[in-house]
């Protein structure tokens, strides 16, 4: 792949950095948003330089793994708490929530230190380092590169955001929302997709990036709260156009929750479109 292929594709995709970033800081609201931006963009470019299409794998799929991949090792490269440090916090809650349990009350240090087999500094230290951590690395790490069973809470977190993702797609212009659900939830190539829809590579490629545009607008408007119709966009697409997408997300959700639950957002949901032209 030579220089200007690689540059391109890194500038497709750079809306999936914004993306992913906004995704984790939504678990995480303590993390810097330019930092994990910076890290997030340098895996892009490490994704374009190796990737290789001959392997039959969307650049996408490849890239989205990457980039998270990325954002753990900087997580734990910035952890300020060493690994015996965050055993000890797990083993103190785990006891304390046993003995909560078991007296019917909040435990006092010196039966938190007796139960745990240690001496009662230790105790005292561990709940300093609980204290001052904001939100445990661990669990965003897991968050970001693993499937772990969920509580009910998390289950219902979870479930809200992929019914908000799913609306929020769904009422993409109909051109966008195939090349989104193609090539993000089939795994299929910009370069396949062209030839289906006799389109150029540029022309597909262009409208997956404003698609990922337009999404980041909904995202930030109608799920993190974090615009508003003042807002500067990020989608290039004439106002009218895209305050109609936004109006639609908004009128099929409710601050992140699907408003009407199971509902075929538009006919033919994957079936192909004409040709972009």
């Amino acid at each position: 792949m030579n220089r200007e292929e690689r540059d391109r594709l890194v500038v497709q995709n750079l809306p999936l950095v914004g993306y992913l970033v906004s995704e984790i800081c939504m678990r995480a609201s303590h993390l810097s948003r330019p930092d994990l931006t910076q890290v997030g963009a340098i895996a892009l470019i490490q994704c374009a330089e190796s990737f290789d299409a001959s392997l039959g794998v969307p650049f996408g799929a490849y890239a989205r793994r990457r980039i998270k991949g990325a954002f753990a090792d900087e997580l734990r490269r910035e952890d300020w708490a060493t690994r015996g440090a965050r055993t000890r916090m797990s083993e103190l809650a785990l006891m304390q929530e046993t003995l909560s349990g078991a007296l019917g009350r909040i435990p006092s240090t010196d039966e938190l230190a007796a139960a745990l087999g240690v001496d009662r500094a230790t105790v005292e230290a561990a709940r300093l380092d609980a204290a001052r951590s904001v939100t445990p690395l661990t669990d965003v790490i897991a968050d970001m590169v693993a499937a772990t069973a969920q509580g009910p809470e998390e289950t219902v977190v979870q479930a809200e955001h992929e019914a908000f993702l799913a609306e929020a797609v769904a009422a993409l212009p109909e051109k966008m929302r195939y090349i989104v659900e193609q090539v993000y939830f089939q795994d299929r190539s910009v370069k396949e997709l062209a030839e289906e829809l006799g389109s150029s590579h540029s022309a597909v490629s262009q409208q997956r990036s404003e698609a990922m545009r337009l999404l980041r607008d909904g995202i930030e408007r109608h799920y993190l709260a974090a615009a508003d119709a003042q807002s500067a966009p990020h989608s290039r697409i004439a106002t009218s156009r895209r305050e109609e997408y936004l109006a639609d997300v908004g009128a099929r959700t409710l601050g992140g929750a699907t408003r009407i639950p199971g509902r075929k957002a538009r006919d033919g949901v994957g079936q192909p479109v004409a040709a972009l032209g």
